[in-house]
C-alpha cells in the first residue's frame, strides 16, 4: 500500500498497519507487534463486560493498561506482559468486578490463554484506586 504500509482485512474491517518513518514507513498507522497487546485488552475486556451485563451490573469505568518487556535481540518478541484494570464504580461491586476479571484471565479470555502458553502474563486490579489484587509475583516465579 505504499513504502512500509500494509492494509488488513479483519472480519470486513480495514486496519492500517506502517512503520515509522526512520525506518522507511510514513507512519500511517501503528506497528504489528502492538496489536497483540491490543487483542488481549480487547478479549479480556469484552468478557469483562459481558458478564457484568449479565449480572446487571454497571461500572462508571473500565480501563485496562498493557505492557510487554520486549526480547534485546532479534526476533524481537515479548518476553513478558502484564495487565493493569482500572475500575471506577460503585463499592457494592467490587467483588463482582473482580471475580469477573479472574474469570476471564482463568476460564474464557483465549489471547491471555494462549500468550501465558509461551511468556508469563501477570495482571493486577485498581478499584477506586486501590489496588485489590495483584498476581504479578506469583505469574513470574512459575516462569524461573
Amino acid at each position: 500500500m505504499g513504502k512500509m504500509q500494509f492494509n488488513a482485512l479483519v472480519n470486513g474491517h480495514t486496519i492500517v498497519m506502517d512503520a515509522p518513518e526512520r525506518v522507511g514507513g510514513e507512519d500511517t498507522g501503528p506497528i504489528p507487534k502492538p496489536f497483540i497487546l491490543t487483542a488481549l485488552t480487547g478479549c479480556t475486556g469484552m468478557d469483562v463486560a459481558s458478564i457484568l451485563r449479565k449480572q446487571d451490573i454497571t461500572i462508571n469505568d473500565l480501563n485496562i493498561v498493557a505492557t510487554g518487556e520486549i526480547s534485546k535481540q532479534h526476533p524481537i518478541v515479548y518476553t513478558s506482559v502484564h495487565l493493569i484494570y482500572e475500575c471506577k464504580g460503585d463499592e457494592a461491586y467490587k467483588e463482582a468486578v473482580l471475580q469477573a476479571i479472574i474469570d476471564s484471565q482463568e476460564k474464557l479470555c483465549g489471547v491471555s490463554n494462549m500468550l501465558k502458553r509461551i511468556i508469563p502474563v501477570s495482571w493486577e486490579v485498581s478499584y477506586n484506586g486501590e489496588v485489590i489484587h495483584s498476581n504479578k509475583e506469583i505469574s513470574l516465579q512459575i516462569m524461573h
